[in-house]
């Protein structure tokens, strides 16, 4: 960090707690070296009762910190960009969740001051121009994905600094934001569903693959699910609790919180009937280790379901290393771990169940991350549209089109309703992942009777009478 131009005089930093609903606050106040009067407010998220020294031992570290960061800033004039970000990541430490700290800090001190430090670019002197070449530089090595993790953190600090009159505007209104890629997950059509559950019954996996393919769980919930969230009266499961890692200082660590991602992640889902059974057999195993194991099993984590022999709560990491190689091990596709909650979302819409209703099974934030994620999977929507181009039968296409249902069959006059066929969701929901025109599919339902045969011998026929059509 610079060191050259320090403000040259100590700022003393005064403060005293009080009462904010129900919990201590800290308020500091000091005076800057223009002569400037400045405050600020910190929740030290202490109850007031009976937690009064532990409030002033909080109060009095802030008071310190606060000094040392104020009487070591260098003067705004010379004060590099670099060590500005360095700066505010102190600033941010206590107001986010240590596992998005990690994040801030990992992207500061391993891409962001390294690249502005060697250029030696002045927070006062920053451009529009040095953002987005530092962003072009980037993306010669790393994702947008990752580089818009960057521009995240850049535009919060400089809205910072301009809160704090360090400078008169933030240069980030010209730059655009990097479009990260859009990333279409993988995932498992019904039947292979069926085939993983099988084939994983009684494998260390096998509570992360039903929590993950059947409810949505994402990996810090599965592993942070607790007995207290199972209400075996009510036949519920509460998402309340996660466990995940954070790179703090160098360090990886593992944060056990009792908050989720957001506030739609906190849920409640149905107990159905085959895993509470399976959860009560979890709970009668434990018991038994723990009696076996007596003081080698390791009651501070028992509280956690996903648990091994001696009662340690399994860890992230070990759902995504070991799941992908159980899948290849097996004779399934190989695919991620987190790519069992797409699962649960397509299979759910293979299944008629509307975006709306997945949003809140999966807990997303907002409507538009489910819509924007899962929306290409909505098959059914797709082939009621495509029903409704009447105009395209005019069309030489739609000749050609009428021709090839006279080599297939004759178009039945009465409509069917499809939806009632106990295959179809899923046959249509395989049909489009492997990329079968919408219009192929229209023929086949408009010709099929799906009465006398089940829907997968129906378009087996059916595309093995287009194939010859097309090729001769």
């Amino acid at each position: 960090m610079q060191t050259g131009h320090l403000q040259g005089k100590t700022i003393t930093v005064s403060g005293h707690l009080r009462e904010r609903n129900g919990l201590y606050h800290m308020a500091l106040s000091w005076t800057d070296k223009n002569g400037d009067r400045d405050r600020k407010s910190i929740s030290t998220g202490l109850p007031i009762k009976g937690n009064k020294k532990r409030a002033e031992a909080m109060l009095r570290t802030a008071r310190r910190e606060q000094q040392e960061l104020l009487t070591n800033m260098p003067d705004v004039d010379d004060l590099l960009f670099a060590d500005f970000m360095e700066q505010w990541l102190d600033v941010i430490k206590s107001k986010v969740k240590l596992t998005t700290y990690g994040g801030y800090q990992l992207n500061v001190q391993k891409a962001i001051a390294p690249y502005f430090r060697e250029r030696g670019i002045l927070l006062r002197k920053l451009t529009a121009g040095d953002v987005k070449g530092f962003y072009e530089e980037q993306q010669k090595r790393l994702k947008c994905s990752t580089v818009n993790r960057f521009h995240a953190n850049i535009s919060k600090a400089l809205k910072y600094a301009v809160e704090e009159k360090m400078i008169p505007y933030s240069v980030m209104g010209n730059v655009q934001r990097p479009q990260p890629e859009r990333y279409v997950g993988k995932f498992l059509r019904q039947s292979e569903a069926v085939e993983l559950f099988e084939a994983v019954k009684d494998h260390k996996l096998e509570l992360g693959v039903i929590l993950g393919a059947f409810y949505g769980l994402r990996r810090a919930e599965i592993v942070g699910l607790r007995w207290e969230s199972i209400d075996f009266e009510a036949n519920s499961i509460t998402i309340e609790h996660t466990v995940t890692y954070a790179y703090v200082d160098g360090k990886t660590i593992t944060v056990a919180d009792d908050t989720t991602k957001s506030k739609a992640s906190f849920r409640s889902l149905p107990l159905v009937p085959g895993f509470r059974a399976k959860l009560l057999a979890v709970k009668e195993e434990q018991e038994r280790n723990r009696k076996l194991c007596g003081k080698s099993y390791n009651k501070a984590e028992s509280k956690y379901i996903y648990t091994d022999a001696l009662g340690n709560r399994i860890k992230p990491a070990y759902l995504s290393s070991t799941f992908p190689d159980f899948m290849e091990k097996n004779g399934f596709r190989r695919i991620r771990f987190h790519d069992l909650r797409h699962s649960s979302a397509s299979l759910l819409l293979a299944n008629g169940v509307p975006l709306k209703q997945i949003q809140e099974w999966l807990g997303h934030s907002d409507f538009s991350i489910t819509a924007n994620t899962y929306a290409h999977l909505e098959f059914s929507s797709k082939l009621e549209s495509a029903q409704a181009m009447k105009w395209f039968e005019k069309t030489s296409l739609g000749k050609d089109q009428r021709a090839a249902k006279q080599v297939f069959h004759s178009p039945m006059d009465q409509d069917i309703d499809y939806t009632s066929v106990q295959f179809l969701p899923d046959l249509m929901h395989s049909l489009v992942v492997t990329g079968v025109p919408a219009e192929i599919v229209v023929a086949w339902l408009q010709q099929a009777d799906l009465t006398k045969k089940n829907p997968m011998d129906s378009f087996n026929e059916f595309a093995k009478a287009h194939m010859v059509r097309t090729s001769s």
